[in-house]
């Protein structure tokens, strides 16, 4: 089995900690480590580093080699743009393939926390034998604990196969508020953890299957690969394969997870204090209640506000409601719409 580590993404959502020249995945959000680092870390402790792989888009590769520096070039798949996880996966399947590997593939976020490294193994080793078999894709399914707006979910049949993996019936687009509380109390639904394991010829199948035009601009173009991968559509791999593809399995995970992709994810990673707040930096809080204050290069002080974010950087100043949090990629995209009209 081998593991491909995936670290391309913008990680809008932590602006303004998290910028594009140095996105969350580098960032030092849970531990001392990055989250790049730790992801790392986590697979090295079962996996030789002859298997683990980084794909990423090449504006982060001097990233990759400051945090990574024991990370074997060879490991490193070099995405030339970002396209979204749809043509970032099918990169991934024509690196392996184009060297004759069909081993069993993790792909996995770069920015995830789980810090129960054996209870991951131990689900991975099970979607292994299931993943080995002829177009199928598995899934691991987190056993949801609250009704998350933030993540898509996954409905499963009832009825196990192999083990404890199920058969995946649909994937459920991110819900409104309602109908996550629905979901939370329907049987067999998952969030959708965003790891697949699967085999590089069972990701031809589908791209040759669902994804042609792209799939064939990838493999038979005879122009430069930059020059194809500028492109290709941005789709996610869900949209692209997933919710198509029929032979599709998740096995049911009860660890700790979470994908730490918005600043109200520090409440579930770290404890708070007295008031509901929790704190990073130079920061004289007075009379705030249920807040996130986090100050980098300068002080901040903050009277009197509750339920808010507030976040100080040298990129930028965020001062957000926490129940809006999801509006701030839709300001960043704003902010991006702008400088290109300049």
């Amino acid at each position: 089995m081998k593991v491909v580590i995936m670290a391309g993404g913008k990680g809008l959502r932590f602006w303004p900690r998290s910028v594009e020249e140095r996105p969350k995945q580098f960032l030092a959000l849970t531990s001392r480590d990055s989250m790049l680092q730790m992801t790392y870390n986590r697979f090295r402790k079962n996996i030789d580093a002859a298997d683990i792989y980084v794909v990423a888009r090449s504006s982060y590769i001097t990233l990759i080699r400051e945090q990574l520096p024991y990370l074997d070039p060879s490991r490193l798949i070099i995405e030339p743009d970002q396209r979204d996880t749809g043509p970032c996966i099918a990169l991934t399947a024509r690196f392996f393939l184009q060297q004759g590997i069909d081993d069993v593939l993790v792909t996995a976020p770069s920015d995830q926390y789980i810090p129960d490294d054996k209870a991951l193994m131990k689900a991975l080793l099970e979607a292994e034998r299931l993943a080995g078999k002829e177009k199928s894709i598995v899934t691991l399914g987190i056993v949801p604990t609250r009704p998350e707006t933030g993540y898509g979910y996954i409905r499963a049949a009832s009825e196990s196969i192999a083990g404890q993996a199920q058969r995946v019936l649909k994937f459920v687009e991110k819900p409104n508020e309602q109908r996550a509380r629905e979901l939370l109390l329907e049987p067999d639904t998952y969030w959708n953890s965003g790891i697949f394991i699967w085999k590089p010829s069972t990701i031809d199948y589908y791209m040759k299957l669902y994804q042609r035009d792209l799939w064939n601009k990838l493999w038979l173009s005879e122009e430069p690969l930059e020059t194809v991968y500028a492109t290709l559509p941005k789709l996610s791999v869900d949209y692209a394969i997933l919710e198509k593809a029929t032979t599709v399995f998740t096995i049911p995970v009860h660890f700790v997870w979470d994908d730490i992709g918005s600043w109200t994810a520090m409440e579930r990673v770290f404890p708070k204090d007295e008031q509901g707040n929790i704190i990073f930096g130079d920061v004289y809080p007075l009379h705030i209640n249920n807040s996130i204050v986090y100050a980098e290069e300068q002080k901040v002080i903050a009277i009197g506000v509750e339920d808010l974010i507030i976040v100080s950087t040298k990129d930028g100043l965020l001062v957000c409601r926490k129940s809006e949090e999801q509006h701030i990629k839709m300001a960043m995209d704003m902010i991006s719409a702008a400088k290109s009209s300049d």
